[in-house]
């Protein structure tokens, strides 16, 4: 029997070191679709001997996913810099970044300060900054001008607008109103009279909107033809139809863009911190970076790639953001619990207007 005690321990050992080993030669990231090139992925084994599994998601599945868990089953994940914070403090799903292995001076101090702003509980960062972007608008000047989110709503274009009924709807026309959401997450009384006078402008307006858009390709499409000469629209979609067609281009609405970041965090019971902190320090090297934007689109948050990417996209980046990007952004905050549940009952009444 103790021979039998004492194969059976010996066995269990051996199985516990292979499962580190494997674990420490496997880094499993939950991330959006495109965040993790093939050859990035496939250089950075080559360089390390990890292997990198993908979880393609977005921010409401991650969530729930670690929330299920217990923050277990993946090393890395990339939530946007508003949904940290209040998860954290409702669930607990993140360790905080040990920065003493993270090479800070790969990062561009600009971004890395917004980030410190957002995603810091506690005295504690929880995540770093890997990709960014904004929302504005984007135009067909053969056709109209516009300046400011209001402007989709203009009577000369009855019929030839198109935004999402979202969120970010809500928050950029209550900017262009003079208002300020962000600075009324504490105070729900007041966050809320805004946003019914935000949902009684968009159910005005929506004799303007051709259609309430779902996705990117049929925004695009809508802007190529002509059915739709101005909207709300991301940067990189902007750019993209600027190449195709120079009298399209985005606009950095006067009330400030609407600006995301997608970061990394480790998850509470990821199993290999070091290969995640391999993989944030792989990724923002410059010659990195600059093929992750090359292949996404959006810029990362790595210093040196500018000189890395091609001339068509650092003309049409300095040409959207001539007073330098940061200045014309509005970053959105961490988001409290209860408020997109608001949100949504605001949109709900929006679409059901007549």
């Amino acid at each position: 029997m103790r021979t039998l005690i004492a194969g059976v321990l010996a066995l269990f050992l051996v199985l516990s070191g292979c499962s580190r080993l494997d674990n420490s030669k496997r880094l499993r990231i939950i991330t959006w679709s495109d965040y993790v090139p093939a050859d990035v992925a496939a250089e950075f084994e080559k360089e390390t001997g990890i292997h990198v599994e993908l979880t393609l998601s977005n921010n409401e599945e991650m969530i729930s996913k670690l929330h299920a868990t217990g923050g277990a089953g993946y090393d890395l994940a990339q939530p946007s810099q508003d949904r940290i914070t209040g998860v954290q403090r409702e669930f607990g799903l993140y360790r905080p970044m040990d920065l003493s292995q993270v090479k800070l001076e790969q990062f561009r101090p600009e971004i890395l300060a917004i980030t410190r702003r957002i995603a810091t509980l506690d005295g504690k960062l929880y995540a770093l900054p890997y990709l960014w972007g904004s929302e504005g608008l984007v135009v067909n000047s053969k056709y109209t001008t516009v300046s400011d989110y209001g402007d989709l709503c203009r009577a000369d274009l009855k019929g030839k607008t198109s935004m999402r009924l979202r969120r970010p709807t809500l928050m950029a026309f209550a900017f262009a109103s003079g208002k300020d959401p962000f600075a009324l997450y504490d105070n729900p009384k007041a966050y809320e009279a805004l946003m019914e006078d935000v949902g009684k402008t968009l159910s005005a307006c929506k004799s303007n909107v051709r259609f309430f858009f779902d996705n990117r390709d049929q925004l695009l499409n809508g802007m190529r033809s002509g059915e739709v000469v101005a909207a709300m629209m991301w940067d990189t979609g902007g750019w993209t139809l600027n190449r195709e067609n120079p009298d399209i281009r985005y606009v950095v609405p006067k009330s400030g863009a609407l600006g995301w970041l997608d970061t990394f965090a480790l998850p509470y019971k990821g199993r290999n911190d070091a290969g995640a902190y391999r993989w944030i320090n792989f990724t923002m090297r410059p010659d990195i970076a600059a093929r992750i934007t090359r292949k996404v689109g959006n810029w990362t948050a790595a210093r040196g790639t500018e000189e890395l990417v091609d001339q068509t996209m650092r003309a049409q980046f300095n040409a959207s953001f001539p007073g330098g990007a940061f200045s014309g952004i509005n970053w959105y905050p961490a988001i409290p619990a209860g408020l997109e549940a608001q949100e949504g009952r605001i949109l709900d009444r929006v679409k059901a207007a007549n």
